[in-house]
């Protein structure tokens, strides 16, 4: 019989953001323990709102199925004294198998005899199986966890009720106080307690107690009703998929509905109004045909159209604080000038152990300067980003920012453009920030993006020689995300930078500006390095990149990411080419001798060559020299894949340590001469070619 099994465990209200993660988490864990438990189902449903997380299972099995297996106990010698006598040794195995002695087989393995007993497990039916799944709640992980009463469980919020429904019949199990049944709980301000008849009445109980628990039908709902409002009145809405999911995991029964604020409010920049709608109160912003922003909103009510008028004025009473206190804002802070606020940086701590905001910003000036020049920046361009570098946490200053930090950098663009700063260096101001997510836009100007790449570098050096070094998932300043900012930038625009080798570059033109820092800037640069290579691994994840180039790549004293990042999509590229393979494994025997022994002399002496082979491959290797540094990294991994048959030919004439001491150091600083080519490339030994 194919059975039906609803579990729904009720919460107090969650967070939004952490709703629709926790019911797929719930989902992978219930299915997992019903595959190890040998219970087979077709299908689980997920449903979810802000008080519950309940899955529908169809399909489930009545039982599990019976195993007959055969177990391997100690040997016949163990199991057996020399009279034949049964030994503790079988006698626990048995005992432990839920056999006796009297069941004893022996069966020969690979030559010896062992004890075997013939076991039947029968398969327990799936209710007593679903009482386990208690365990499977409780073990569930949550960004934030609560603990309430006196209980020491901690959960997302407090539990307070529990279904478990297999068909019409109730599964009892209990988690903590709180004891499944059939009860739920409807809307909680339109809803009452209710019976749920069946597993399979789950949606539709719901439903008629207003709450509409599918949350993707629930969010089909809202973008419906939205819709309506928009057509009826010619709007354009701003579509935005995190909000719209935010609002959906907020109410239960949506209803939704238009306000509007004040016209005079418009005058304020746009992202202003977009945050005090959006991020404060989960408004909808509007704007008309033309793409201009309106004096309207829409929002989404949990609950029925029951005195709705009241519900617009409440919430357009509740913006116009927000929105007044944005104007006053916005009118204050432009009272000062740039200069004012970046003296008032010298107040404001970066990190107690590290420095001054301000004398982030100080370095942050000296690694853009140096990146600029390895850049070639015009002298133009060049003060353009000493500029952006002089000003550019300005606004954390400003009042607008200390009330909506999440306009930090935005605030900065509008403020600078407003004192006259010029395109680039306002873009800039905003752009250092980015990406502001692992995959998150990247900056779009020139000067924008250097400015980012040195203020993250800054924050990387200053962390890890302050001591502050990210461990496991611990990394409460963001490096990670900030490194592979980094790697993200220099791989768009294709910028090739030692950045890996520029610490004590850096550390030194720090020293000549006389700044006084707190902690060694150049302590834990090894670790630095590793953290990169970390990261660009994470870079290479996402190209699909076989490991074994990953690890290859990233074995390497290179400092230049683009470099790491060209290598790596060069022997990608020729990974399938039919002489690959025999090539690789040319050149990485010549990385395996060179390893071998030290020459005296890196210079190789064409007199000591004893036949043609070595005149030939000390030719070729001349001749790739000679051009190698200016190949790009596709054609110097083809030509370096070339000396292959040579090298080949090579060693079939020449023993490589011959026992005259002048002719082993010869050969030996030949395969060195080519071994030093191969790690632009990392270390090709790591590359599985066979």
């Amino acid at each position: 019989m194919a059975n039906s099994y609803l579990l729904e465990v009720g919460v107090e209200e969650m967070p939004a953001h952490v709703v629709t993660p926790s019911i797929h988490q719930l989902h992978e864990r219930v299915a997992k323990y019903l595959k190890d438990q040998r219970i087979d189902f077709t299908e689980i449903q997920e449903y979810a709102t802000p008080r519950r997380l309940a899955l529908l299972i169809h399909g489930l099995s009545d039982q599990q199925p019976d195993i007959d297996e055969s177990v391997k106990g100690p040997a016949k010698k163990i199991a057996q004294d020399q009279d034949g006598n049964w030994t503790k040794a079988a006698i626990g195995f048995t005992r432990g198998q839920g056999a006796t002695v009297d069941e004893i087989e022996f069966k020969e393995v690979k030559g010896t005899e062992y004890v075997f007993v013939e076991k039947h497990i029968a398969g327990k039916p799936v209710a007593e199986v679903l009482k386990g799944l208690p365990d499977v709640i409780t073990s569930m992980n949550f960004p934030t966890l609560m603990k309430w009463g006196y209980h020491n469980l901690q959960f997302i919020r407090p539990i307070r009720w529990l279904v478990s429904l297999l068909n019409d019949e109730v599964v009892p199990f209990s988690i903590l106080d709180v004891t499944a049944g059939r009860q739920t709980q409807g809307h909680r301000f339109l809803g009452h307690p209710v019976d749920i008849a069946t597993a399979d009445d789950y949606e539709q109980t719901l439903h008629d107690d207003f709450v509409i628990a599918d949350q993707g039908k629930r969010k089909d709902l809202i973008k419906k009703q939205i819709t309506e409002i928009i057509d009826q009145h010619q709007w354009q809405i701003d579509w935005d998929a995190d909000l719209l999911e935010e609002v959906n995991n907020l109410v239960e029964w949506p209803t939704a509905f238009a306000g509007s604020f004040d016209e005079k409010y418009l005058a304020l920049p746009e992202p202003v109004l977009i945050t005090s709608m959006k991020d404060n109160q989960r408004f909808f912003c509007l704007r008309d045909q033309d793409g201009k922003l309106l004096p309207h909103f829409i929002s989404v009510r949990n609950g029925n159209r029951e005195h709705l008028e009241n519900v617009i004025k409440g919430n357009e009473r509740v913006l116009v604080p927000r929105l007044e206190d944005a104007q006053f804002f916005y009118d204050e802070d432009q009272k000062l000038t740039i200069d004012q606020y970046v003296e008032r940086l010298k107040k404001v701590s970066f990190h107690d152990q590290i420095s001054s905001m301000a004398d982030k910003m100080a370095r942050t000036a000296i690694i853009a300067k140096l990146l600029g020049e390895k850049l070639n920046l015009t002298d133009q361009e060049q003060a353009d980003l000493q500029r952006a570098a002089q000003i550019y946490k300005f606004d954390l200053t400003t009042q607008m920012v200390g009330e909506f930090a999440e306009l930090q950098g935005i605030m900065g663009e509008i403020y600078a453009k407003l004192f006259g700063e010029k395109a680039d260096v306002a873009a800039a101001v905003r752009e250092h920030y980015m990406p502001i997510s692992a995959e998150g836009a990247l900056p779009q100007t020139k000067i924008g993006a250097i400015l980012a790449i040195a203020d993250k570098l800054d924050s990387i050096f200053s962390f890890f020689g302050a001591g502050m070094i990210p461990s496991g998932s611990n990394d409460p300043y963001a490096l990670r995300r900030q490194a592979y900012g980094i790697v993200r930038i220099v791989a768009d625009r294709q910028w090739h930078l030692p950045l890996l080798a520029m610490q004590k570059e850096i550390a030194e033109q720090i020293q000549q500006s006389d700044m006084q820092l707190k902690f060694d800037y150049l302590k834990n640069a090894d670790q630095v390095n590793n953290f990169f290579m970390d990261r660009l691994k994470q870079f290479f994840a996402g190209e699909n990149l076989r490991h074994d180039i990953v690890d290859a790549v990233t074995k390497t004293n290179q400092a230049d990411l683009v470099n790491i990042i060209e290598a790596a999509a060069a022997i990608n590229d020729q990974k399938s080419d039919d002489e690959f393979k025999d090539d690789i494994e040319a050149l990485t025997r010549v990385i395996r001798l060179a390893q071998k022994g030290q020459p005296t002399s890196s210079e190789v002496n064409p007199g000591l060559f004893q036949n043609p082979s070595e005149a030939k491959l000390h030719e070729a290797t001349k001749q790739l020299q000679s051009k190698f540094a200016e190949l790009p990294l596709a054609e110097a991994l083809h030509q370096l894949r070339s000396l292959a048959p040579i090298i080949t030919e090579y060693f079939d004439e020449n023993m490589i340590m011959d026992k005259d001491p002048q002719v082993q150091n010869n050969r030996l600083a030949q395969l060195q001469q080519i071994a030093r080519m191969t790690q632009v490339f990392g270390d090709l030994n790591q590359l599985i070619v066979k």
